[in-house]
């Protein structure tokens, strides 16, 4: 580990506090590719057809994906020098602490605690919930709350369903839900047929809490979330595929894998019945800030159960523009348009990537840096775009949720 520090340390005074962060590719074995990652099409089941199809890319991540027969570093960032060294971020992270994700973050987590990622799917996700803090813990695991956005420029078709179930029904009983758990082996066990969906829009996104379903449609999505890969699926066939049981009770206490009455009982019911579920949940971009030619605007914000974990903006730099940028905390950013720079490393947007290769369309900001401000110049013939993700409480001027209303 001291040569990471030495490694991390170099590498941010070459860069002034920026680290730049390999693709972070991973597979799931129960979905289809969208392909819109950008990935090379020859190169979607790089790790094997027993592995399943590349349908997601992390960003500035130290959680461990929770996939079977995984490698020992899937779904871990790494950092790369100038020179072609590679370090994990988790790694630097461990040895550098508040140096690269502020003092607050480290003192409080002891880790970077979130995460975001694209997924990219042909089809819909399982009807799912991702499980609380107090449910995971049973486990050994941390609960899962979660953001959606849905970016324009990776979005050029919607794939086969670009809408999203989300909850039940207002009036569903949970008799009705444990009927559905109890049909799991006797065909479709309908568990859609109690809930609605709701048509996704590129240029939005949604806000979801621990232990509400959901059932993610076709849209290319970027999703800062928890730093977790807790799961429970609840729908038995997604598109004429079965969705084994173990994917339901996985992240449960083994002695309720056959208690459907507790599976139930740890969804948040009031929240999955919320009449008011768009209100309380459907986010719009809200201008943050903007000058001459660049505009920065809030696409992830809000709390969960009166918490900020995570929010994240989406910067604008028209051609030929620039701007100085200051957040009060450490960031990870990914460029989905156009060719510039941030300080002094070049962003380009790819139009393929080989697997293994490195690109210049992902970096982090280290805490110090953020707070300093950080130059964005668009040096291409179209508008330089990029997502970029906080830690818990790093924004606390960020809007409530609904506040896309008031513009």
């Amino acid at each position: 580990m001291a040569n990471v520090a030495a490694l991390a340390s170099a590498a941010l005074s070459e860069s002034n506090g920026i680290f730049r962060l390999a693709p972070n590719w991973v597979p799931r074995s129960f979905l289809q590719p969208g392909r819109r990652l950008k990935l090379n099409p020859n190169h979607y089941y790089a790790l094997g057809m027993h592995r399943g199809g590349i349908d997601e890319r992390w960003f500035g991540s130290t959680t461990e994906a929770a996939n079977d027969n995984r490698g020992w570093d899937e779904g871990l960032s790494y950092c790369v020098t100038p020179n072609g060294e590679k370090f994990q971020l988790k790694e630097a992270v461990d040895e550098l602490k508040g140096e690269i994700i502020g003092d607050e973050i480290w003192d409080k987590y002891g880790k970077w605690p979130v995460y975001s990622k694209f997924f990219d799917n042909m089809g819909p996700i399982p009807h799912h919930m991702h499980q609380n803090a107090e449910q995971a813990k049973l486990v050994g695991q941390e609960g899962k709350p979660e953001s959606y956005y849905f970016p324009p420029q990776l979005n050029p078709t919607g794939n086969n369903f670009p809408y999203t179930f989300m909850g039940f029904e207002p009036g569903t009983t949970k008799e009705q839900a444990v009927q559905c758990l109890e049909d799991w082996n006797k065909g479709d066990n309908g568990i859609l047929d109690l809930s609605k969906a709701y048509r996704l829009k590129p240029g939005t996104g949604w806000l979801i809490p621990p232990c509400v379903l959901h059932a993610p449609g076709s849209l290319l999505t970027y999703e800062p979330q928890w730093g977790s890969d807790v799961f429970g699926m609840y729908q038995n066939l997604v598109e004429g595929r079965e969705v084994p049981r173990a994917l339901l009770t996985k992240d449960f206490p083994e002695e309720f894998h056959d208690d459907n009455q507790y599976l139930i009982d740890a969804l948040d019911w009031e929240k999955n019945v919320d009449p008011n579920f768009k209100d309380n949940n459907y986010l719009e971009p809200v201008i943050c800030s903007q000058g001459d030619g660049w505009a920065d605007r809030w696409i992830v914000y809000g709390t969960v159960d009166g918490e900020q974990l995570f929010t994240a903006k989406e910067l604008t730099v028209d051609s030929g523009a620039k701007c100085t940028i200051k957040d009060p905390g450490a960031y990870s950013w990914i460029t989905t348009q156009g060719l510039g720079s941030i300080g002094n490393m070049r962003l380009q947007t790819p139009a393929m990537i080989n697997f293994g290769d490195l690109t210049d369309d992902e970096v982090f900001v280290t805490a110090k840096r953020a707070a300093e401000g950080v130059e964005f110049e668009n040096t291409g013939d179209e508008p330089l775009v990029g997502l970029r993700y906080f830690g818990p409480n790093a924004q606390p001027n960020a809007p409530a949720m609904g506040a896309y209303k008031n513009q």
